[in-house]
């Protein structure tokens, strides 16, 4: 039988986000809404109560109705670091009913182009620094220039490109209303991208009640305003927004959670260790999401030492799995907790939290399942196995998601035939309830919880005209606390002249990193390096078998550490 989650069921309403965010009037009887609720991190004294934000995100909403005619199911793509702004514009858009799809501000040209093409992006948000690329993606896909707007302090040099601030000021007065969401359960509010080990990032479709859902969902376990589980005050509590809100654990449990809970968001551009630590003493800050990177800094760093850290309550890691050492390791150095969870893009995200109650005990795990959802654990052949034993773990909830854009095939996939969302990853459970990551089914490789496809590397280094064959796996770098890619190459005849001297083979694997640093995003980079062989192993189909190469991949380390 499947395991339903251990909480008691919530009451999720039948509301979109905005009206969650802003509609409720019995919930906001006590609510902060003249106090700053975000709050600019880098000094500039910058922030938005409560009201602010509601008022700013109505006049950007109605400018972009008058202005550039926008309907309920357009779509804004953001291509954007984390801004003070970002919050008022996301939410200005799903006013005026449109669809947010928010992109890694280090996409490439055509890694941006390829989302704007497939989300059929109406227009696009960014920041100056970041316009070449987006002025030449959106002219690839027939986004004109007039609808690539700025954010953030910095203007255009130029001119040409409006700050969205401008489109609020020329919001009509009293002409335009908000758009109606009739049916929260299907209408879309995010398109998130999330790539496939084909290479080809699909679309994940996020309805209002998706994400409606992980947001009561997250509240109950973390606490809001009552403390069932010992978790933060709403009231009183600050979170720091350094999670990039481009990524949907960002999105979901940085901004929005924090908007809703009441928290006092303090948003970070990007992290660096000594502006996150400046930023935790001066704001006082009581609580974060944060990823196994950031765990790393704060067990190791030597600047910890440097700071008053004792205004933080908790930590909660996600996006890719913690070790049990880490965990530890912040704990004896600053008696911090850090408490786990587990999600993807298509949970929206949250699916699993540990609670701080039993982060301890439990050290490892990825909590319990939240409220209101089921799931099991099974086999190759889709039967559960017994609690202890591994499986695939499948998933149901009303924050799992609509489906893949544009792409039935890959979403029937995902399915089970009664209605599990299929993750592809290995887990175990325990008989309290508690889930533990294991491995992963699925060949994506996640780099600081950013997904790098490996066959869109191999097909970049299948270009390089000195590459015969190639496979890429992801190894687990300790130091950096993040899996990374790594390529296992066979050269063409005659590039490396035998017998092959060590001095030659590092430098043309030095080479090789280089050049395929020139054409990825910088998350994809080869930063486990290029290994040489003499052949690729492959099925009978012509499939590559990762799993050998992993192997071979292991025998590597063990032989390394033994030589040490």
């Amino acid at each position: 039988m499947p395991h339903p989650s251990v909480f008691p069921p919530i009451v999720i309403p039948d509301v979109d986000l905005w009206s969650l965010l802003f509609g409720q009037e019995d919930r906001l009887l006590n609510f902060p809404v003249t106090k700053s609720i975000i709050t600019c991190g880098n000094g500039s004294n910058r922030s938005y109560s409560w009201a602010d934000l509601r008022n700013g995100s109505i006049e950007f909403g109605k400018g972009l109705q008058a202005l550039w005619g926008w309907k309920k199911g357009d779509v804004m793509a953001l291509y954007t670091p984390n801004s003070i702004d970002t919050p008022v514009v996301t939410l200005g858009v799903i006013w005026a009913g449109g669809i947010v799809s928010p992109a890694n501000p280090l996409y490439t040209v055509d890694e941006l182009a390829f989302q704007l093409k497939d989300s059929g992006a109406k227009g696009l948000v960014t920041q100056a620094p970041f316009l070449k690329i987006a002025v030449e993606a959106a002219r690839k896909v027939g986004i004109p220039s007039n609808r690539v707007i700025l954010l953030g302090d910095r203007l255009d040099d130029s001119g040409r490109f409006e700050h969205f601030s401008s489109i609020c000021q020329k919001s009509p007065k009293g002409r335009y209303v908000q758009a109606k969401i009739s049916n929260p359960d299907e209408d879309l509010v995010f398109l998130v991208y999330s790539s496939g080990t084909t290479g080809f990032p699909k679309g994940v479709c996020l309805s209002h009640r998706n994400i409606v859902a992980n947001v009561l969902q997250t509240n109950y376990v973390e606490g809001g305003y009552w403390h069932p589980y010992g978790g933060i005050d709403g009231m009183g509590d600050k979170q720091l927004g350094v999670l990039p809100f481009f990524h949907i654990f960002g999105l979901t449990c940085c901004m929005l959670f924090s908007i809703f809970a009441g928290l006092e968001l303090v948003v970070l551009e990007r992290f660096e260790i000594e502006k996150v630590l400046q930023t935790v003493q001066n704001h006082g800050i009581t609580f974060m999401f944060i990823a196994p990177p950031i765990v790393l800094a704060f067990a190791k760093h030597p600047l910890v030492d440097d700071y008053d850290l004792t205004s933080l309550k908790v930590m909660h890691s996600g996006a890719a799995p913690l070790t049990r050492e880490l965990t530890e390791a912040v704990w004896s150095r600053l008696q911090i907790p850090v408490k786990q969870g587990f999600g993807l893009s298509e949970t929206s995200p949250v699916s699993h939290c540990q609670t701080l109650t039993e982060w301890a005990k439990f050290m490892g795990s990825i909590g319990k399942l939240i409220p209101n959802m089921e799931g099991k654990i099974v086999d190759e052949d889709g039967k559960e196995v017994v609690d202890g034993e591994t499986g695939e773990l499948w998933l149901k909830g009303p924050n799992i998601f609509k489906g893949y854009l544009n792409n039935p095939e890959r979403t029937k996939e995902a399915f089970s035939p009664d209605g599990y969302f299929k993750t592809g990853d290995i887990l175990r459970r325990d008989k309290y309830g508690n889930y533990y990551c294991v491995d992963r089914v699925k060949e994506l490789i996640k780099y600081n919880g950013f997904p790098v496809p490996p066959a869109e590397l191999e097909g970049v280094l299948l270009g390089h005209s000195e590459v015969a064959d190639v496979c890429v796996i992801g190894i687990e770098d300790r130091a950096l606390a993040t899996e990374v890619p790594r390529a296992y190459v066979v050269l063409r005849p005659g590039i490396l002249s035998e017998p092959v001297g060590l001095k030659a083979a590092d430098a043309k694997a030095q080479e090789l990193a280089a050049w395929v640093a020139t054409k990825v995003a910088p998350h994809k980079r080869l930063r486990g390096g290029v290994r040489f062989v003499a052949q690729v192993p492959k099925s009978a189909s012509g499939k590559i078998l990762r799993r050998l190469v992993r192997d071979q991949a292991r025998e590597e380390e063990r032989a390394a550490g033994a030589k040490l």
